[in-house]
């Protein structure tokens, strides 16, 4: 009895194992991981351990997806490694270890916890590489204001703005006009003289004689 438990619990890895590697190809998923690229001078050594946290946060994606708590490591097989950290995974469910998880759900996971695997191992999606499942792409943008109400208002801005500088330039020469109006006024009204009468501006440099002023008797005598 205990040599067939014991026969058992040898063989039993050994088909797992086979699983993953029978029905990689189809069932699995190849993984790629550029450590040097991505952290250069600070980059980690993949070892037994990364492969064991590898394997957690592939469990935690499905426990995440899947609402199925009972996923763990040991439903997350991993073959054909290789040193430049390469490796195919496929997952087998909790409940039968002999029935492969189907690759669309597998894959829904991992986009679903796509961010959470990255940040997990410093890297992003051009340097932790899931072949065969494409990058999770950013939520668009969303903007509280239209980006062509904003530029509706900036043009009407400035034509507002244009208007009111034409207007205030207009009003700036009416002004002017009506200054220069005035002071020609004033300058003519200076040529009147006490009793009304318009003095001429003569020409001549010498001007004009008024005789009130004259030395002769003749016109000083009363």
């Amino acid at each position: 009895m205990k040599l067939w438990i014991m026969c058992v619990l040898c063989v039993a890895p050994a088909l797992v194992g086979s699983k993953c590697v029978s029905d990689s190809q189809s069932d699995g998923y190849l993984v790629r991981l550029s450590i040097k690229t991505a952290l250069g001078d600070n980059a980690y050594d993949w070892d037994e351990s990364e492969m064991f946290f590898f394997r957690a946060t592939v469990a935690f994606a499905m426990r995440s997806y899947t609402n199925d708590q009972t996923y763990n490591i040991s439903n997350i097989l991993v073959c054909n490694e290789t040193e430049r950290v390469s490796f195919w995974f496929v997952v087998i469910s909790p409940s039968d270890s002999s029935q492969l998880i189907p690759k669309q759900t597998v894959e829904k996971a991992i986009r679903n916890s796509r961010n959470r695997i990255n940040n997990a191992f410093l890297l992003t999606d051009q340097t932790l590489e899931f072949v065969g499942i494409n990058p999770t792409l950013a939520a668009p943008v969303q903007y509280d204001t239209q980006p062509w109400l904003i530029v509706f208002g900036v043009v009407m801005g400035l034509v507002c703005v244009g208007i009111i500088a034409m207007l205030f330039t207009s009003f700036i020469q009416r002004t002017r006009a009506k200054r220069k109006q005035s002071e020609e006024e004033e300058e003519t009204g200076e040529r009147v003289t006490g009793n009304g009468v318009m003095c001429e501006i003569l020409k001549e440099k010498d001007g004009f004689n008024n005789r009130g002023f004259a030395d002769d008797d003749r016109f000083t005598k009363l």
